[in-house]
């Protein structure tokens, strides 16, 4: 057996015991969705891959997804949808390169337009079931090479009960109840309770036939995240891909300069998995580590609220790094508005903002931003308007009751909220504007005067200030029966309720700076050889953007495919 290195130098020997010993042709490190992808292409070449899992769940992050991958041109949309590899080309440009970095080249963007077709038919062609998410803008649909119709696919209703004993050990979204909803349904299910028949029968159909038929047939049907995991790790399990559950890696192997295996924490005890081909780390990324967010996104990204899986601490990232792997967008995150109660306790909120009768504003009163835009693009001004004021941390979503009637409100029916919302402190409710300001610490004549002119603006379906509801993309999030603007409503009916506004992030966007093939690259921009990043444990080929629905799972499993193919012909 190879005695340990670190970034290429020996170290001392291993102890005199047996050290357990596994060879495989490929370590993966991580299960969720660009992991298990990887294990099914590689497997694909007739090599033997494995895939460790430092906790005992499979799916990651990805479980609690909404599983959507923005992949272009991918064949799934009906073929009226018409795409091209230069015109997603050219909006990736546009979009991403006026902040570029090393990570978002043209080399990486050419490799993930290329081959996300080809990853997308090769998961049908395994069995996976696809589901085009059927009108969801990019989230910049009017920049030239933008598409109103959209780029996103998901994974089909899934029955988890398929995965056998595997089950108990898939990761569970933390969304109650489990409604098997696509992407493109979840506004009329916010909307249920607006008077659109529309909304109204889609939510009898995913309610009433696709929940509660199915289960009364003994599925359990489940879409989103869990729907990309339970398929992909289905067809892992078929073709008999070895998966080690309570197995943490703890540092990489490196014999003579290449990355030949790593030890791994199994129950407690150091387990030794040499793997001849390479190791491909996709274990996420670093949004539950205190420490290196202090280090690398000062105390707004170390306070954000994340929503990834606790085990999300940069173990893969940390073990790079010791082997000569340099980094990039360590600053950056996926990041989103969240709403917290007292406790600190996040939700994540979209609907809730972009539909009418809402309004965020900072501790002064004052407005700084499109409610409706895009999550990473809001948290960029939310944070950027906090560095001019200090005042935008917290924010502060305010809503009338003409949106507590109608919409979804943090997992809340229409017309509902819960003691324990209350009892939390999540949402404040008032009789008044100015009793709801001094309950939320708001200055009351500023947030009155913003009020007074959100309202004209709001009757009139122009927002002269931030252009609210001009995008097809904030239309996708809004309520087409309000009118003359589907965001704009007045803030005007009594009760009156507000909640704590945050940052928060879906994860971490950087790590282990990769070329087009996947492959870990030092400072010098030579590769570590043997060593691969896909998904959240590498800097993402989005730059600091979010460009589309899926932008982090569309190329987390495309390079996936695309490590795969390269250790197949090294």
């Amino acid at each position: 057996m190879n005695f340990r290195t670190w970034s290429g130098v020996p170290l001392s020997p291993p102890p005199l015991r047996c050290i357990p010993c596994f060879h495989q042709d490929v370590l993966i490190v991580g299960s969720g969705a660009a992991a298990l992808t990887a294990a099914l292409r590689v497997k694909s070449h007739n090599l033997t891959p494995l895939i460790i899992e430092k906790t005992s769940h499979v799916g990651g992050t990805t479980s609690y997804s909404g599983g959507g991958l923005w992949i272009p041109n991918s064949g799934i949309h009906p073929s009226s949808t018409t795409d091209t590899f230069a015109e997603a080309l050219k909006y990736m440009k546009n979009t991403i390169d006026a902040k570029p970095t090393k990570s978002s080249s043209l080399a990486r963007k050419t490799a993930f337009l290329d081959n996300g077709p080809k990853m997308v038919k090769f998961l049908a062609d395994q069995g996976f079931k696809w589901q085009p998410s059927l009108g969801y803008p990019d989230y910049y649909p009017l920049v030239e090479g933008g598409k109103v119709t959209g780029r996103s696919i998901e994974g089909k209703v899934f029955n988890l009960k398929k995965l056998g004993d595997w089950q108990d050990k898939i990761r569970m979204t933390t969304r109650r109840p489990i409604v098997p909803v696509y992407t493109h349904e979840a506004g009329d299910m916010y909307r249920m309770r607006s008077g659109s028949l529309k909304s109204f029968l889609t939510a009898a159909k995913v309610i009433g036939l696709r929940m509660g038929l199915k289960k009364l047939t003994g599925q359990f049907p489940v879409t989103l995240g869990m729907s990309l995991v339970g398929q992909l790790l289905h067809l892992c399990l078929k073709k008999n891909i070895p998966i080690l559950l309570d197995s943490g890696l703890k540092e990489l192997l490196v014999k003579d300069g290449v990355v030949i295996g790593a030890v791994v924490i199994r129950n407690g005890q150091e387990v030794v998995i040499e793997s001849s081909r390479g190791v491909i780390l996709a274990a996420g990324g670093f949004a539950r580590n205190t420490a290196m967010r202090k280090q690398h996104q000062k105390i707004e990204g170390a306070e954000a609220k994340t929503l990834t899986g606790p085990e999300d601490k940069g173990d893969a990232i940390s073990a790079a790094i010791q082997v000569g792997a340099t980094t990039e967008l360590m600053d950056e995150a996926w990041w989103g508005p969240t709403l917290v109660d007292n406790a600190g306790n996040p939700t994540w909120v979209q609907f809730e903002r972009a539909l009418p009768h809402s309004i965020v504003v900072d501790q002064k009163g004052n407005r700084f931003v499109n409610e409706s835009e895009s999550y990473t693009r809001f948290i960029h001004n939310l944070f950027k308007h906090q560095t001019k004021t200090d005042v935008a941390i917290p924010a502060f979503l305010i809503l009338d009751s003409n949106h507590r009637e109608k919409y979804l409100l943090a997992g809340m029916m229409p017309g509902k909220l819960s003691q324990r919302a209350q009892d939390s402190g999540l949402i404040v409710k008032a009789d008044t504007l100015e009793e709801l300001a001094g309950k939320l610490g708001i200055d009351p004549e500023g947030f009155q005067a913003t009020i007074d002119r959100f309202n004209t603006m709001a009757r009139a379906g122009t927002d002269e200030d931030f252009q609210r509801g001009q995008s097809p993309y904030d239309q996708f999030f809004g309520d087409p029966n309000c009118k003359p603007n589907p965001n704009l409503g007045t803030i005007s009916k009594s009760p009156f309720y507000g909640a704590k506004l945050v940052p928060g992030d879906l994860g971490t966007k950087g790590g282990v700076l990769t070329d087009e093939h996947a492959r870990g690259l030092r400072e010098d921009g030579t590769s570590v050889k043997g060593l691969y990043a896909i998904g959240n444990s590498s800097a993402a080929v989005m730059g600091k953007e979010y460009i589309g629905a899926g932008s982090t799972l569309g190329p987390g499993l495309t390079f996936a495919f695309v490590a795969a193919d390269h250790i197949a012909t090294e």
